[in-house]
């Protein structure tokens, strides 16, 4: 079995993600920001012969003390990791002439900079054909529908996108295969807060599920590879 770190996973994808992980009998650190909401992740598996897969961190991927808090928490629960599904990210609807400087830059942070610090901080504890899946969006993905309001969004996932083109060319002499999932729409809060009303034909669950069956069998048939995973845009 595997040990995986995921980010992003006290709600949504990330949250369906872990629970599929852990069910299937692979060790989960499970990241997020809001310590509240991540619980109901280690409720939602009480009771369950699973239930101790499954290990919670409160934590900013941002800003967070990496060598104080996370590393120390990633080599007493996992030791090597095989997977880091890197979900956590956040989302602005806001027209562009609205948009500032600081919006942009917040974008930047939430969708790319966390992912950046948190791959540069795991590296070490990385195993040999290990797997990075980075969560990207249709959004960002070139020659795709695009839609008003989503630009600093939008173009921060494009970033990230370019980020794991780059990382699977520095990788390969460690071994370590990236990918990224530019995923379509998916009944999530995020779906909601971008498109009110609409009503996706995929659930958060089925695209949990899919992200980790991915992130278990993804690298091997694909490397450095921006892959749409939508049914509908949005």
């Amino acid at each position: 079995m595997a040990n995986i770190v995921i980010t992003g996973a006290s709600n949504g994808i990330g949250f369906e993600a872990a629970l599929a992980l852990a069910e299937q009998g692979n060790k989960v650190l499970a990241i997020a920001r809001t310590g509240e909401r991540l619980a109901g992740l280690q409720s939602a598996t009480s009771g369950k012969a699973y239930a101790s897969n499954i290990h919670i961190l409160p934590f900013d991927i941002i800003n967070g003390d990496y060598k104080r808090i996370l590393t120390p928490m990633v080599n007493k629960k996992l030791g090597k990791v095989h997977a880091l599904i890197n979900n956590a990210g956040a989302l602005l609807n806001k027209p562009f002439v609205e948009t500032s400087a600081a919006d942009f830059l917040s974008m930047t942070e939430s969708n790319l900079l966390g992912h950046v610090q948190i791959i540069q901080q795991l590296l070490p504890y990385l195993a040999t054909n290990s797997h990075i899946v980075n969560i990207g969006s249709m959004g960002g993905f070139q020659g795709s529908v695009k839609f008003p309001g989503l630009a600093a969004y939008s173009a921060s996932k494009a970033a990230l996108h370019a980020l794991t083109e780059c990382l699977a060319l520095e990788f390969t002499d460690m071994n370590i295969k990236i990918n990224c999932l530019a995923l379509g729409s998916a009944q999530t809060e995020m779906l909601e807060k971008a498109f009110p009303g609409y009503k996706s034909p995929v659930t958060a669950a089925e695209m949990g599920k899919y992200v980790a069956h991915f992130a278990l069998t993804g690298h091997q048939f694909f490397n450095g590879k921006i892959l749409p995973v939508a049914v509908t845009t949005p």
